[in-house]
């Protein structure tokens, strides 16, 4: 009780504004199943091999990366609110466009609907993020990963029982659910502040340059990348072991659903209570835990240490994700909010595409090889965190560090 009282209190702590785009961020990704089934859809629905689907999908994948790499930046020029705007209409209608688009179109329009979709992610961060206070924005940085993960218990198992009717309705459903937060970000988020003059845009830094003497953010984002990799075996290196061991799928799935629980009753909570604590000693638990999880299931692959390890690894999830935001937005300098949030979403999202091909060959080779692996990546960027802060103990990691709320 003390936990979900936390985050009602967390909630209505926010400007009204916020809990309504919070909300809607919640429709979002319960409606979010393009991505998840597009594969599949490919396969079943268009008739396509496995390997030109993957491929396909991967070319979203790319889009998706982009997006989120270049996607602040538009922000910064433009404003959030705007910009937001246009990547989830624009992500709306690729959705429409998927089921009635030939086969040989299906490629640059995945790219352009992966790049939309991308942009969403640092420019929502961003919105969240510079509308809070600093103390309040790891909570801020917690609250929006509930509403997600929130959204992506509940969504999932609906598009699987709305695909087995007609795939065309995931894609209009996800269509529908981006129309709909777009709606909300319209009528509740702030206007964007004035348009920076061409000027004054010509004047600005370049992005490199406002990182110089920044060694902690620069630690957390390469940092990230590492541990990102190792975490997302979740999603590569769990499955491959759990199928070896001849488990039903059942099992995997509530592995997945057992994370998004977790996190959905505990991060607001775990957020408050560390909210004494300096960033990087957050963060470096959290990557701390990510890699003790590895070593919990490599010393006895089972389903009940599977179990025990997405237990762990959720709670280092946690600590480190919305402190990791939390400290990146503080670091941004004034009109580069948006910059800084796709330098993390990035980064964050490294794994995607790092984790299969690390984790498959790993796996491949020896399982073992992979978990031990997995294991020692993150220790080590804890330990490279640590040391990073310890060497310069006044510096910008020191922002961010609150009094606890009563």
């Amino acid at each position: 009780m003390r936990v979900v009282g936390s985050l009602w209190r967390s909630v209505r702590s926010l400007p009204s504004w916020l809990q309504i785009v919070l909300l809607g961020q919640f429709v979002n990704a319960a409606g979010a199943l393009a991505w998840i089934y597009l594969t599949l859809y490919l396969v079943d629905a268009r008739h396509l091999t496995s390997a030109n689907a993957g491929l396909l999908s991967a070319i979203n994948g790319v889009g998706l990366i982009a997006g989120n790499l270049f996607g602040g930046g538009v922000g910064d020029r433009i404003g959030m609110r705007r910009a937001l705007l246009a990547g989830l209409l624009g992500w709306a209608a690729c959705c429409a466009a998927v089921p009635i688009t030939p086969v040989v179109a299906l490629g640059p329009l995945l790219l352009v609907a992966g790049t939309l979709g991308g942009v969403t992610r640092p420019l929502m961060s961003a919105v969240v993020l510079s509308a809070l206070p600093v103390d309040q924005r790891r909570t801020g940085a917690a609250l929006w990963r509930v509403a997600f993960n929130a959204g992506a218990i509940i969504g999932p198992p609906l598009g699987a029982l709305a695909a087995g009717s007609h795939f065309g309705v995931i894609f209009a459903v996800d269509a529908a659910s981006s129309l709909i937060l777009a709606a909300v970000i319209w009528r509740f988020a702030p206007l964007d502040s004035a348009r920076p003059s061409r000027s004054s845009r010509a004047g600005a830094l370049p992005l490199r340059r406002t990182l110089r003497g920044k060694r902690f953010t620069v630690a957390v984002l390469v940092t990230v990348v590492v541990v990102d990799t190792s975490y997302r075996q979740l999603y590569v290196g769990l499955p491959l072991e759990l199928h070896r061991l001849q488990a039903p799928t059942l099992v995997y799935g509530l592995t997945v659903t057992l994370n998004c629980v977790l996190i959905v009753l505990a991060e607001v909570w775990v957020a408050l209570r560390m909210a004494r604590r300096p960033p990087a000693a957050v963060i470096a638990a959290g990557y701390a835990l990510v890699g003790t999880s590895w070593l919990l299931f490599g010393a006895h692959p089972s389903v009940p240490t599977a179990i025990a390890m997405v237990v762990v690894i959720s709670v280092g999830e946690m600590l480190y994700k919305p402190t990791a935001t939390a400290a990146v937005a503080d670091a941004a300098p004034p009109g580069y909010e948006g910059r800084y949030q796709s330098l993390y979403a990035g980064a964050s999202i490294s794994g995607t595409v790092l984790a299969p091909a690390i984790g498959g060959a790993a796996f491949g080779h020896h399982p073992g090889l992979l978990w031990l692996g997995a294991a020692v990546a993150p220790l080590l960027a804890a330990a490279a965190l640590v040391t990073v802060r310890t060497a310069r103990p006044d510096a910008e990691s020191d922002y961010g560090v609150v009094s606890a709320p009563s």
